[in-house]
């Protein structure tokens, strides 16, 4: 049996959107803050929800664990992030694995209950990061920053939103099986099929008379039918 349609979707988007949320987890780059006062124009600050790096885009100089001096780490939506962000990669990774057990390219016939679960799983999954991203970015001008800056959407953020959407469309093609489970379990069962056997001496012709009085006495023929007019 081909594997489903909708289970070769859900195996295609879901690693792509754990690698996509990865990415903007551990890079700092969630809000980019430039026009700094009393800083040279072309320096950047760049904020995740780990760390806080300052880049100087002339030189491409690059300097990271910057002292949080406004207390951005402290903010709820900041710690909210660092709390569902990671929580969403392990849940992301369970439900890969259930998925794989109830696909089973490898078998015959895959598990659409396994498939089904394993579709609801990354559901979660990708909610649970889609959450912190959402909110970060409503907040996003509302954060500590110096006065005057100007603040932008940072590549990080942009990944995490992706990688939450890939995941929660993977995970309802999966959640699909659901569909395909409950049609097995309507469809009626028929009771196999005896098979009979023929006797040995049912494809036995006769070329004479003589053979089929034979027959008779030697007690070959009894029981089962009287000679015909086509035996003799």
């Amino acid at each position: 049996m081909r594997t489903p349609a909708e289970m070769i979707v859900g195996l295609v988007l879901c690693p792509c959107g754990l690698l996509l949320t990865l990415t903007g987890t551990l890079a700092p780059g969630w809000r980019q803050v430039s026009l700094v006062p009393d800083q040279p124009m072309d320096v950047v600050w760049e904020q995740g929800i780990w760390d806080i790096c300052r880049e100087r885009q002339s030189t491409h100089d690059r300097l990271c664990g910057q002292a949080d001096e406004l207390g951005y780490f402290e903010q709820v939506p900041v710690r909210v992030a660092q709390g569902l962000m990671p929580s969403s990669l392990v849940v992301t990774l369970v439900g890969l694995v259930v998925a794989a057990l109830g696909v089973r390219c490898w078998q015959p016939e895959p598990r659409h209950l396994v498939a089904g679960v394993a579709g609801l799983v990354l559901l979660l999954s990708g909610l649970m990061s889609l959450v912190p991203s959402s909110w970060y970015t409503q907040e996003l001008w509302a954060l500590p920053a110096p006065p005057g800056s100007t603040l932008t959407v940072g590549y990080s953020l942009v990944l995490s939103y992706l990688g939450s959407c890939l995941e929660i469309l993977g995970g309802l093609a999966l959640a699909v099986s659901f569909h395909h489970c409950c049609k097995e379990r309507r469809a009626p069962k028929l009771p196999p099929t005896p098979v009979t056997e023929a006797g040995p001496s049912s494809s036995r012709a006769y070329s004479n008379p003589w053979d089929v009085l034979e027959d008779e006495q030697d007690g070959h023929h009894w029981g089962r039918s009287p000679p015909c007019d086509s035996d003799l």
